[in-house]
């Protein structure tokens, strides 16, 4: 009688950087760019953007962006796309020439507010009379 030994699969190479990623970081949040803000006002209501669940604000050399933290939910467990061959336009032009696989996000980000506390300090420091114009928002 002989012995039936384990037989090891291969498992294909993968193709690009997503094959190598496992915890497919771009499909975990999404962004939209903001107006620059200026104002008072643009703060303001940058204040009750950022009040709200998983959402975050950063500033790059691009400009002003709204982060919203929300995995794709046609995302596997495993990290892979179960939508890949039906996938819409944006995912399709995704380019991973320079992904977070290179290097985190945050790394190339000038300034990032996590929370309402920060943006308001932030507020604060940028505009000396920031307490007498949230003062005067008729609260």
């Amino acid at each position: 009688m002989s012995t039936l030994l384990p037989v090891e699969v291969a498992q294909p190479a993968p193709e690009s950087k997503c094959g190598y990623c496992t915890n497919s970081k771009c499909c975990t949040y999404i962004t939209e760019a903001l107006e620059t803000p200026r104002s008072m006002q643009d703060f303001d209501h940058l204040l009750w953007q950022i009040s709200h669940r998983n959402i975050r604000i950063y500033k790059d050399d691009e400009g002003w962006f709204l982060l919203i933290d929300a995995p794709c939910t046609h995302l596997l467990k495993d990290g892979r796309c179960g939508i890949y061959a039906d996938r819409p336009r944006i995912c399709r032009e995704y380019t991973n020439d320079f992904c977070e696989y290179d290097q985190p996000a945050e790394d190339g980000f000038d300034m990032i507010f996590n929370g309402y506390e920060e943006l308001l300090a932030y507020c604060r420091k940028r505009f000396r009379t920031w307490d007498r114009f949230a003062a005067s928002r008729g609260d």
